[in-house]
C-alpha cells in the first residue's frame, strides 16, 4: 500500500554544456534526499533506489508504483561559471500531474541556502496536499564556507559511491583537496574514514595502516562537528564487527537513528546485531524499514532474506535473494545464500546447475551432499587444503566450518569455530543461529564460546513515525478557537481568491507558524491544506458560474476568478469532489 506522505527524488538532469557537472547534480539530489529524510512521518526513497532510474525514460506511474510513493520530485540543473539554476516540479504518481513547479536562480556560492529552500518548499507542498507533518524550519545547514571544497567533496561522494578500490582511492583524493581549502570540512573527514575503513576490511590497504588513517580523520572531525550521524556510527563498526560489544554497538546505532530516523547504514547495523544475537523479531522490523525507504538495494534484499534464512523459512528467503541477486548479479554473498538455501530445500537439480563454474564449487558440492546425504563422508586431502586457507573467496563464507561440523571431523570444525571466534570474524558473527552449525550445539564446549553483553529485554521496540509526532501541538480548546478565527477570517477576507495563497500567509494572519496551521486545519476540519482553500474556490467557483451575469465568461475564466491557479488543479479537484466534469455540472444546473 503507498504511503501518501511519500516522495522519490529523481536523479536532477544535468542540462550544463560540461558533462562532467554529473557528479554536481547528483551531490545536489542526494543533499535533498537526505534533507528530506530528517522530517518524521515522511517517507523518503533512499538514494539507491531513486538513482536507479537515472537515464531511464520510464513513466513516472510505473516508478511511483515500484518506489511504493504518490509523489516524484524531478528537474534539472544547469550550472554555468558561478551562477546555477534548479527547475523541479512535483508529480501526482496517481494520475501523472504536475501539481507543483519551479525554477530558482542563484550564485553558487549560495547553493546550502537553495539546497535547504528546495527541500523546504517540497516538504511544504507534499504537506500541502496530504495532510499535516512537522517540518523543521532548516533542514539543510552549511557544512563549508568554501563552494570549491563543496565541489571537489561532491567529486569524491561521486567516486566513493562506485565501492570498487579504485574508486575509493581516488575518492580520498578528493576529500583531501577538499580538507586542503577547509580544515574544518568535518563530513570530508568522516568521509575518509569510511573509505580508509572499507580498503582496510577489504584487504586493499594494510589494516593497521588504514585503521591510523581512520582514526587521523575521526579525530579531526571529532573536534569540528559531532552533531552529524557520522560521527556515532563511526563507532558502530568497531564496536559490533571489530569487537562483538553489542552493548556499545546497540548505545551508537541509537545516537545514529536519533538523529536520523532513516539513516540507511544505521538500520542496517540495528538489523545485523538483532539478527546476530538471535532476536528475529526486531531485525526484521528495520530490515522490513530498509525495505520500505530503499526497495531496490540488493543489499537490503539481502540482508531480509539473510534473517529469513536464520528463521529456517528457506523458501521466503530463496525467493526473497533472488530479486537481490536481480538487482545486483555481481553481490557475491547473494550468490552463496542462494546456495545454501538450494542445499537445504535439497532442489539437486537447480542447485549443481546454480554452482556450475562457480568459485569454491567442490565445497559447495560437498555440503549438499553432506546435508543431503547419508553416510556421507570427506576425504583427508581436502582436510589437509583447508589447514593453510590461502584462496580469499574461502573468507567470505566459511564453508570449512560448515563442512566439518556436518561430518565425522566436528571436533575439528569446533577448534575452526573457536579461532574464528576468537578473531572476531564477522561471517560467523550469527554462529549460534547458523543452520549449519547445528551438529556444533552439541560440544559441551559450545555455549561458553562467547557471551553476548546486550539482552532481549535492553531493545526498544522501533516506534513508528505517526507516533513521533507532536500530539499536543494544539489543545481541544486552542482548536475549537482558531476554527473559528480561521472560518470568519475566510469568510470576511476570502483570501482564497488570491491564487498564490500559501500555508505561511493564512499561518500570519492567525499568529502562528506553519506547522500550527497545519495541523489546525488537518485536526479541525480533516483535510489537508490544499483542499482546504480548495473547497472554498470550488464554492465560489460554482455560485459565480451558475449567475447569469457571468455567462459570457468561459469555465476556466471563472475558475482562474475563483482563485485556482491552474487548468489540471481545478479539474482534477472538480473531478474528485463532484465525479463529473465541470462542464457536465454546468449543464446540469443550467
Amino acid at each position: 500500500m503507498t504511503n501518501q506522505k511519500s516522495i522519490a527524488v529523481l536523479p536532477f538532469v544535468n542540462m550544463s554544456n560540461d558533462m562532467d557537472n554529473d557528479y554536481f547534480c547528483d551531490g545536489i539530489t542526494e543533499e535533498i534526499i537526505n534533507a528530506l529524510t530528517k522530517i518524521n512521518q515522511l517517507k523518503v526513497i533512499a538514494r539507491t533506489s531513486s538513482f536507479a532510474f537515472k537515464g531511464k525514460d520510464i513513466d513516472i506511474r510505473d516508478i511511483g508504483k515500484q518506489l511504493g510513493v504518490n509523489t516524484i520530485l524531478e528537474g534539472s540543473i544547469k550550472k554555468s561559471s558561478d551562477r546555477v539554476r534548479i527547475t523541479a516540479q512535483l508529480i501526482n504518481v496517481a494520475d501523472g500531474t504536475h501539481y507543483w513547479s519551479k525554477r530558482f536562480d542563484r550564485e553558487l556560492v549560495h547553493i546550502f541556502d537553495l539546497e535547504d529552500e528546495i527541500s523546504l518548499a517540497i516538504a511544504d507542498e507534499i504537506r500541502n496536499n496530504f495532510g499535516h507533518f512537522e517540518v523543521q524550519n532548516h533542514l539543510i545547514k552549511q557544512p563549508t564556507n568554501n563552494i570549491d571544497a563543496y565541489q571537489l567533496f561532491l567529486k569524491g561522494r561521486s567516486q566513493q559511491l562506485l565501492w570498487t578500490p579504485e574508486s575509493l582511492t581516488q575518492a580520498i583524493s578528493f576529500y583531501d583537496k577538499a580538507i586542503a581549502l577547509d580544515k574544518n570540512y568535518a563530513k570530508a573527514y568522516y568521509a575518509n574514514l569510511q573509505c580508509y575503513g572499507l580498503l582496510g576490511m577489504w584487504g586493499y590497504m594494510p589494516q593497521q595502516k588504514a585503521i591510523d588513517l581512520a582514526i587521523t580523520n575521526l579525530l579531526m572531525a571529532k573536534e569540528i562537528d559531532t552533531s552529524l550521524p557520522e560521527y556515532p556510527h563511526s563507532f558502530v563498526g568497531k564496536f559490533l564487527w571489530g569487537e562483538w560489544d553489542f552493548k556499545n554497538a546497540y548505545i551508537h546505532i541509537n545516537k545514529v537513528l536519533a538523529i536520523n530516523p532513516n539513516h540507511i547504514d544505521g538500520l542496517e547495523a540495528m538489523a545485523e546485531m538483532c539478527l546476530a544475537l538471535g532476536f528475529f523479531d526486531y531485525a526484521l522490523v528495520y530490515a522490513n524499514k530498509l525495505v520500505d525507504v530503499d526497495p531496490l538495494s540488493a543489499n537490503n534484499r539481502y540482508t531480509l532474506a539473510h534473517i529469513l534464512y536464520y528463521q529456517r523459512q528457506f523458501n521466503k528467503a530463496l525467493e526473497t535473494v533472488e530479486y537481490a541477486i536481480t538487482l545486483n548479479p555481481e553481490l557475491a554473498l547473494a550468490h552463496h545464500l542462494k546456495c545454501f538455501c538450494l542445499i537445504w530445500l535439497n532442489k539437486e537439480e537447480l542447485f549443481y546447475e546454480f554452482i556450475q563454474d562457480t568459485p569454491l564449487e567442490e565445497e559447495k558440492n560437498l555440503l549438499f551432499k553432506l546435508i543431503n546425504e547419508k553416510d556421507f563422508e570427506i576425504s583427508n586431502q581436502i582436510i589437509t587444503k583447508w589447514s593453510e586457507p590461502n584462496n580469499k573467496e574461502s573468507l567470505i563464507v566459511p564453508y570449512s566450518v560448515y563442512i566439518l561440523s556436518n561430518s565425522s571431523h566436528k571436533e575439528l570444525g569446533f577448534l575452526y569455530l573457536k579461532e574464528m571466534i576468537d578473531k572476531k570474524r564477522g561471517q560467523i558473527i550469527n554462529y549460534r543461529h547458523d543452520p549449519f552449525l547445528q551438529p556444533l550445539h552439541k560440544i559441551k564446549e559450545f555455549t561458553d564460546l562467547h557471551h553476548a553483553n546486550l539482552y532481549l529485554s535492553d531493545i526498544k521496540p522501533l516506534k513508528e513515525d505517526e507516533e513521533k509526532s507532536n500530539s499536543t501541538i494544539l489543545d481541544d480548546n486552542q482548536i475549537e478557537l482558531l476554527k473559528e478565527e480561521l472560518l470568519t477570517h475566510f469568510k470576511e477576507e476570502e483570501p482564497f481568491l488570491n491564487p498564490q495563497l500559501n500555508l505561511k500567509m493564512v499561518a500570519d494572519v492567525l499568529g502562528l507558524n506553519t506547522n500550527k496551521i497545519s495541523y489546525l486545519i488537518n485536526k479541525a476540519f480533516n483535510l489537508n491544506f490544499n483542499d482546504f482553500i480548495n473547497s472554498y474556490r470550488l464554492s465560489h467557483f460554482k455560485t459565480i458560474a451558475l449567475d447569469p451575469k457571468n455567462s459570457h465568461l468561459t469555465i476556466l475564466g471563472l475558475a482562474y476568478d475563483s482563485g485556482f491557479n491552474s487548468k489540471s488543479v481545478f479539474n482534477n479537484y472538480f473531478k474528485k469532489v463532484e465525479d463529473i466534469t465541470p462542464r457536465s455540472w454546468l449543464k446540469g444546473n443550467s
